[in-house]
């Protein structure tokens, strides 16, 4: 079976717009330790996969060929600069108050992802900065990297302050592999 990452976008890939949603291009600004992470992450062998939330669809604030157009740039950086890019992309347009069940906390967009390639949820990961990222993760049994200070939250498996703790996380894996 195949082990996967599971990575939130928003404060995990690019820097999160508090208050607003990225809309366009021009509004996505890549976390720069992300690369070295999903490099990383790609050399372990795992399949990398976004699942996302983007109720600005559900708010009409942006269309989904919008959002397709900031993941392709998303993506072709990504090759850009590691020569790899994301496996898969799952996102949710639906509002919080929808009770979608794609939406997380709710693990349709995993359980998706699981199903089409055979993942082994118990040997992959999820990477959030929220406690929705966390529920969703453990919901199918994945591992969890909560990032940021400001979450006090004990459920996650691992808390780190931010995208380059985790780099640093996973480059001992690594490095525990050579």
């Amino acid at each position: 079976m195949k082990r996967a990452v599971f990575f939130d976008r928003d404060g995990i890939v690019n820097i999160r717009i508090v208050g607003d949603y990225v809309k366009k291009i021009e509004e996505f600004i890549f976390i720069e330790d992300f690369f070295d992470l999903f490099s990383i992450v790609k050399r372990l062998g795992y399949l990398a996969i976004l699942v996302t939330n983007q109720q600005g669809i559900g708010k009409g604030l942006m269309t989904s060929d919008d959002l397709e157009q900031v993941h392709n740039y998303m993506n072709e950086k990504l090759q850009e600069k590691t020569n790899y890019k994301f496996d898969a992309i799952y996102y949710c347009p639906d509002l919080a108050q929808s009770g979608s069940k794609r939406r997380k906390p709710n693990p349709g967009m995993f359980i998706e992802a699981i199903e089409h390639f055979g993942i082994d949820a118990k040997n992959s990961w999820t990477i959030g900065d929220s406690i929705t990222d966390i529920e969703a993760g453990k919901t199918v049994g994945t591992k969890t990297i909560l990032v940021g200070l400001h979450l006090k939250n004990k459920s996650a498996d691992y808390i780190f302050p931010s995208v380059k703790e985790v780099r640093i996380f996973f480059e001992n894996m690594q490095n525990s592999k050579e």
